[in-house]
């Protein structure tokens, strides 16, 4: 049976602008990842068709996520389109001492907090379209907003890449079973890591520092 060693989570953060497929690339990475959650946002914004509460987002009115923010319970929050957007604090904390990964679909307002509060814990992938005109297809494709919003999208796009150089990965998404492949090694490099899993590591060591002794070999020679 292979040895496991216990961890303690991370917070994985998947941003792009509107369109460029971090949402889509969230929920094909849940369905490949046993040990990853998605973190489910707090949000003053009406529920698109097909989104359920409690699932997709907590769809909350502006009092109650002003005093989500007056409490300290949100990890990160921002206004993105006039709407508010937050991280529920308790729901991760929870995860990540279980062991758990924990997927975030934010934008870089929200990176940037989590950076400056979680930044031991935290892997960031920007995902960028391969072209401007790709990405005007792809919103138009969704079908979900106007040609007024779609218009505003892309303008605001050119903002949102300029953050790029903030992010730890940087992702060209042309074919979302690559980009998703691409994803999946960056987590299984960064769950390794030995600052994750630092305490189960020292013990592993020390007993076979230990056993190595036993059997008449000094390790440190």
């Amino acid at each position: 049976m292979p040895l496991t060693l216990a961890r303690r989570g991370l917070m994985f953060v998947l941003s792009s602008p509107s369109g460029a497929g971090k949402t889509t690339l969230s929920h094909m990475l849940l369905q490949a990842e046993q040990n990853i959650e998605l973190s489910v946002s707090v949000t003053t914004r009406p529920a698109r068709p097909g989104e359920r509460d409690h699932v997709d987002y907590h769809f909350i009115d502006k009092p109650q996520f002003a005093a989500h923010v007056a409490k300290y319970e949100l990890l990160e929050w921002a206004e993105v389109f006039g709407n508010s957007y937050g991280t529920p604090r308790a729901p991760v904390e929870q995860a990540l001492s279980a062991g758990r990964d924990v997927l975030f679909d934010i934008d870089w307002q929200g990176t940037r907090q989590l950076k400056a509060s979680c930044a031991a814990d935290l892997v960031t992938v920007f995902i960028l379209p391969p072209s401007a005109e790709a990405l005007r297809q792809r919103l138009l494709k969704r079908g979900q907003d106007s040609e007024v919003v779609v218009a505003s999208r892309m303008s605001k796009a050119a903002s949102e890449i300029s953050h790029w150089a903030e992010y730890d990965y940087i992702l060209v998404n042309e074919d979302l079973d690559e980009s998703l492949t691409s994803i999946r090694a960056i987590l299984d490099a960064e769950r390794l890591k030995r600052e994750r899993r630092k305490v189960d590591l020292a013990a592993l060591v020390e007993r076979l520092d230990k056993e190595l002794i036993s059997t008449g070999i000094n390790p440190s020679v």
